[in-house]
């Protein structure tokens, strides 16, 4: 695919190496045998892209059998994988529901909606295709949500882009900012979101599951289930939302190792997993400790009476960073906290949450 805002394209541009190719087996191998040995009760490994998929079904046939080869410590293993949902076919989905594998599945609402942003590179829409690939899911069983990117185009139609969703039956859901380019002033191309937007749709969106939940009919939405959580004294599950950033080492193709999806640039380099370092020396690397150094939350945001939902949000969404950098969305976070906490508030003593996160 050629997706129209692509942020690892801006990523890989970034790079002196920006196409690091597919992952070679013993990469492959060197890493889950590195980070099971280190584990005592479990561990994640989340394949995502650009495309994962095109390393091909044999590619992670191998992880499985890698995990089961190195796992002597009897850890515990979760596998997920962000696809485009593109050339899926039976036997990805039997491989998926084998494996246990989370699948998370990039969809931008309804058709129209979808393919003015996410077209393949011969300039055509993707939306029915991965339908498609959605009803083989269904009919499979596999374990999917959906995640949307929130551009200026679909922030415009929040009703639209929930109403879809609920038809559809598609319960988990996530809504993911649209990133800028880093080191481009925010807010300034086509696809960019605005604060006023964000709040707008963010406002709206709630509007519409807050119905549904007080109707014992709501869907898990990742934001509104965290910020629900954090009101029911549970830690947050995004990273966003935690306060400060940690380290949970992206491996590259050629395994180079990152701090965060949203920072595999030359800056940010770790080291390589073929250095001989474990996992806990690299979360000590000089490019590890400026990188958490640098996500502290502002000074100023202590002071807000949303803090203890908001917590500065993610880092990538204050740069360029500088001394008391305020989030892009900052204020959009706080007309939505003005708009929906007490409801939030009520939905949280609910006895049937709608959502397992808060009732874990």
């Amino acid at each position: 695919m050629a997706c129209k805002y692509c942020f690892y394209r801006d990523v890989t541009d970034r790079r002196s190496t920006g196409n690091l190719g597919i992952m070679t087996d013993e990469t492959l191998e060197l890493m889950i045998k590195n980070a099971l040995s280190e584990c005592e009760t479990e561990v994640s490994f989340a394949f995502q892209g650009g495309e994962p998929t095109l390393a091909g079904l044999d590619f992670f046939k191998k992880v499985i059998s890698l995990e089961k080869k190195h796992n002597t410590n009897g850890v515990k293993v979760h596998n997920v994988l962000q696809t485009n949902g593109l050339e899926l076919d039976e036997g990805w989905a039997d491989f998926f529901v084998e494996n246990g594998f989370l699948v998370g599945v990039s969809l931008d609402g309804d058709k129209e909606l979808h393919d003015t942003a996410r077209l393949d590179r011969a300039d055509k829409g993707t939306h029915s295709r991965i339908m498609q690939t959605l009803d083989l899911f269904r009919r499979k069983g596999v374990d999917f949500n959906i995640l949307c990117v929130i551009s200026s185009y679909v922030a415009r139609y929040p009703e639209k882009v929930y109403n879809f969703f609920k038809k559809q039956g598609f319960n988990y859901l996530q809504f993911i900012p649209l990133l800028d380019p880093l080191e481009e002033k925010r807010g300034g191309n086509f696809w960019s979101l605005t604060p006023s937007r964000y709040a707008s749709f963010l406002k709206k969106l709630f509007d519409l599951w807050y119905l549904d939940c007080k109707k014992h009919d709501g869907v898990s939405i990742r934001h509104f289930d965290n910020w629900l959580g954090l009101l029911m004294g549970f830690p947050p599950e995004n990273c966003a939302m935690s306060g400060r950033c940690a380290v949970y080492f992206v491996v590259e193709a050629d395994g180079s190792i990152y701090p965060c999806d949203f920072y595999v640039t030359d800056e940010w380099k770790m080291g390589n997993i073929a250095d001989g370092k474990t996992f806990a020396e690299l979360q000590r690397s000089d490019a590890a400790t400026r990188f958490i150094a640098g996500s502290t939350t502002p000074e100023n945001c202590s002071a807000c009476k949303y803090y203890f939902l908001c917590r500065g949000g993610c880092r990538r969404d204050r740069e360029p960073l500088a001394e008391n950098a305020e989030n892009f969305y900052c204020q959009a976070y706080t007309q939505f906290f003005d708009y929906a906490t007490d409801r939030l508030r009520e939905i949280s003593l609910m006895e049937v949450h709608p959502y397992p996160f808060a009732s874990n």
